[in-house]
């Protein structure tokens, strides 16, 4: 027995010692065991980037919001403690108190409450009650661009839609992962600065933005459509000045949106059927391709089979001899169909790819999609969709594919990449996005030849979006709605659009509007009023020169010109 006591005591000596003098193992054992207690592991999500339009005016930024425990271990008085949390958070002071008298470690309160609140408690100095700081994005302008800035969804500070979704990882930031005492629970406030997210500013005018929502909400609602789009573009740089969509929905409530639709950014997620304003396009591919010159003449009888299929002309009217331009102001689907089959398969689609159709226009929006344009050879392709595709049936578009179309052949056939972002902020200073060319199109000459057509469009078959003081080039639009059993016709049974720009010889705006079932069935009869309205106040937003002004302008710089030779 003495042996062994003797033994045993020197064992104890042995483990005291290694505990005394090798303390290393042990104490990293009890402070792992003591911290999954006390602490917890908490991932900090970055301060988002802050989104402005190209004033500098902001449109998304980051508000602060908090979520409130308790450790009940720490609690002096349970019932004084619960009075004030709940006088201050305006709820039920006995939930506040069950918690406050837990036997967990750690209770939650409430939450988000908002930062007037979190204040309120932290002066409270109490030091069982813990606030944790919940990042919120904020849209100070409202429904104001919605589809265009996105919206973020709080539980993952992901950016979803618009721009939020598009350049997610450019405004996200760096998360790091914190350990926090959870007694009581608190978060650091000194976070890293590269940990930051990179501001965004877009090439949006708030100014123009407005304007234009407020015209296509009153012109939905005139025309009594079941939803509308418009696009304003700068067709040198391809910069987007305004993009609505209406209905809308205000991205600070997003979770309130019972229709998912009013999610979507129709100018690039929905595709649909452009109709007779495509027709611009084949008249211009035609010329490019050297099918036809401005001269050409053909005999139209107001119906054309191709492919086994009719295509008549509005109303089933012929016109006999007929000129490129009248197609475009009379707005002749056999015409195009003439000129797409006189153009041929390869040529004719060459030209609609180099349009931008088929294909996303790279804008820089969440979800774009690139449309459907079937060639010879794919599922589904026949003789006719070389008929129906002349003037923009048995294909799909989007509205900022034919915008940019458009812009195209304002720029003297230069296309340019339509952008929405305009620089990006960061810790290391300002990166410009440079306007850049996706291709050229159409020659100069053809581009004029074009727009001097789509002037006398306006004139002889769109007067309502004439300006005054301006010349003004465009082209409306109407497509049916093809239905499975054939297509609708008559009220609120068709698409309606128009594009066009000015001033017509020096383009600075592109502007597209489209209304979808209005209770007018042709465009020419909707949309060039609603251009005109939107132009007529970007005119003034913009301090555009009219004709007479430019004329002035230029006589005096040829003059100085002359007098400095």
């Amino acid at each position: 027995m003495a042996i062994f006591l003797i033994l045993m005591a020197a064992y104890l000596v042995i483990n005291l010692a290694n505990f005394q003098f090798f303390p290393r193992s042990v104490r990293q054992e009890l402070e792992k065991i003591g911290s999954s207690i006390t602490n917890t592991t908490l991932r900090v999500p970055a301060e988002r980037g802050l989104i402005f339009d190209r004033d500098g005016e902001p449109l998304a930024f980051n508000i602060v919001q908090y979520r409130l425990g308790v450790s009940p271990a720490l609690v002096a008085d349970a019932d004084s403690l619960s009075s004030k949390v709940a006088d201050i958070l305006e709820i039920d002071a006995f939930d506040v108190y069950r918690k406050t008298v837990s036997e967990n470690i750690w209770e939650f309160v409430a939450g988000p409450i908002s930062a007037e609140q979190g204040q309120a408690l932290a002066a409270l100095d109490e030091i069982s009650l813990g606030l944790e700081e919940i990042p919120k994005r904020f849209y100070p302008q409202g429904t104001l661009a919605a589809h265009v800035i996105g919206i973020v969804l709080d539980e993952g500070l992901v950016g979803s839609l618009g721009v939020e979704g598009a350049y997610n990882d450019t405004l996200a930031g760096r998360v790091i992962d914190l350990s926090v005492s959870n007694v009581p629970f608190d978060l650091p406030e000194d976070r890293p600065a590269e940990q930051r997210g990179q501001d965004i500013v877009l090439t949006l005018d708030r100014d123009i933005q407005f304007w234009v929502e407020s015209e296509l909400k009153a012109a939905v609602d005139e025309y009594r459509a079941f939803r509308g789009t418009a696009i304003v573009m700068n067709p040198r740089n391809g910069d987007v000045l305004a993009l609505a969509n209406y209905p809308t929905m205000d991205p600070n409530n997003f979770l309130d949106v019972e229709d998912p639709s009013l999610l979507e950014n129709a100018a690039v997620q929905e595709t649909y059927e452009p109709g007779s304003i495509l027709q611009a396009l084949t008249v211009a591919s035609a010329l490019e391709s050297g099918t036809i010159t401005p001269y050409w003449t053909y005999n139209d009888t107001g119906h054309l089979s191709v492919g086994g299929r009719d295509i008549w002309n509005r109303h089933f009217q012929s016109h006999g001899s007929t000129d490129a331009a009248s197609i475009l102001i009379r707005s002749l689907n056999a015409g195009a169909a003439t000129i797409s089959l006189q153009m041929g398969t390869e040529d004719f689609y060459s030209m609609m790819r180099a349009f931008g159709l088929g294909q996303p226009t790279g804008v820089g929006l969440f979800a774009e999609d690139p449309g459907e344009l079937r060639i010879e050879g794919e599922t589904n392709w026949n003789e006719s969709h070389l008929g129906f595709n002349s003037f923009g049936q048995d294909m799909k578009a989007t509205s900022m594919q034919l915008i940019t179309a458009y812009a195209a052949i304002a720029n003297d056939g230069v296309m340019r990449q339509p952008r929405i972002v305009r620089q990006v902020i960061s810790e290391d200073g300002v990166e410009e996005a440079r306007p850049t060319t996706v291709r050229r199109v159409l020659s100069a000459g053809t581009a004029a030849s074009l727009r001097d057509m789509l002037i006398r469009v306006v004139r002889e078959g769109a007067p309502g979006a004439l300006i005054r003081g301006y010349t003004i080039a465009g082209k409306p639009g109407t497509a049916w709605i093809s239905t499975a059993v054939g297509q609708e016709y008559g009220p609120h049974s068709s698409i309606v659009t128009f594009a066009g720009f000015f001033p017509a010889y020096d383009p600075e705006v592109v502007i597209f509007v489209k209304l979808d079932r209005p209770n007018e069935y042709y465009g020419y009869n909707v949309t060039p009023h609603v251009f005109k309205r939107i132009a007529d106040r970007i005119a003034i937003l913009l301090e555009i020169p009219n004709d007479e002004v430019r004329s002035r302008l230029e006589a005096a710089e040829t003059d100085i010109v002359v007098a400095g030779s």
